[in-house]
């Protein structure tokens, strides 16, 4: 009589990684402060008086994460090219050793781009409930120029002239924040999920300080090809206070981006 077969042992899988891609618009308010070549105005725009006030609204915004068990590899991308004019922005202050008034802003156009590059790991996680840590870094660059009407005592040392106008421009402005945050997802039920995300940054690096706060919905449209799509809705707010230079070369950034976030996202 033979001996009975050994148990078969069935290795489990190891975990396999996931993508997800969410392409989205982000409908940004500006309220802060922005000081070009000393000059410094007082920015209040919602999303609608910068539509109002854009010559050309451009913007390429997208968010990438891959996915292996508890790590995370992310990147999230925004590019935008959006203006105010003098019905937001208002003349504040000169910076030490700039000469003359400041004169009437008439308005503020800004090109800009922010990359977030990052890991994250799930720490914690309770049936439903899941809670990770991240860290990365931020990486700006802007470019930016302020026209102001010109008027008596404005001094044009530095500015260029055209017609009745005078401008300042910021040339190239780059830097890179180190970050560090934490977020919670939350299956809410299957095929819906609640994301809060919570960072700083900064620390004097690279900006003095940047915080951001995101909070999104997602929920499942269908799947396709092995494509699950979904929608995504919520909020997010970025601040973040940078400065260089002093006088006539003194640039500062100290801006809070903020509004409702609207995309779809594609998981494969």
């Amino acid at each position: 009589m033979s001996p009975p077969p050994a148990p078969e042992i069935v290795t489990p899988a190891p975990p396999s990684w996931t993508y997800r891609f969410t392409p989205y618009g982000w409908l940004t308010a500006l309220n802060g402060t922005q000081t070009i070549r000393g000059r410094s105005v007082k920015v209040d725009a919602s999303f609608a008086d910068i539509v109002e006030a854009s010559d050309t609204l451009v913007a390429l915004m997208g968010d990438f994460e891959a996915r292996n068990g508890p790590v995370a590899l992310f990147t999230d991308v925004v590019w935008s090219k959006i203006g105010a004019d003098g019905n937001n922005i208002r003349s504040r202050t000169l910076a030490p050793g700039v000469t003359g008034s400041l004169a009437a802003s008439l308005g503020l156009d800004i090109e800009m781009a922010i990359v977030e590059v990052g890991a994250a790991y799930e720490v914690y996680r309770s049936g439903p409930l899941a809670f990770d840590l991240l860290g990365g870094a931020r990486y700006w660059h802007q470019s930016g120029d302020l026209s102001l009407a010109l008027a008596a005592g404005v001094s044009t040392a530095d500015l260029e002239v055209a017609g009745g106008r005078a401008f300042a421009r910021s040339g190239s402005v780059d830097w890179v924040d180190p970050m560090l945050g934490a977020r919670i997802r939350y299956t809410v039920a299957p095929g819906h999920e609640l994301l809060l995300r919570g960072d700083i940054g900064g620390f004097g690096l690279g900006s003095d300080f940047s915080w951001q706060a995101i909070g999104a919905y997602g929920f499942e449209l269908g799947t396709y090809q092995g494509i699950t799509f979904s929608g995504v809705i919520g909020y997010r707010a970025l601040y973040v206070d940078y400065a260089q230079g002093e006088g006539r070369q003194r640039y500062q950034f100290d801006m809070l981006q903020h509004g409702p976030v609207l995309g779809i996202s594609a998981r494969f």
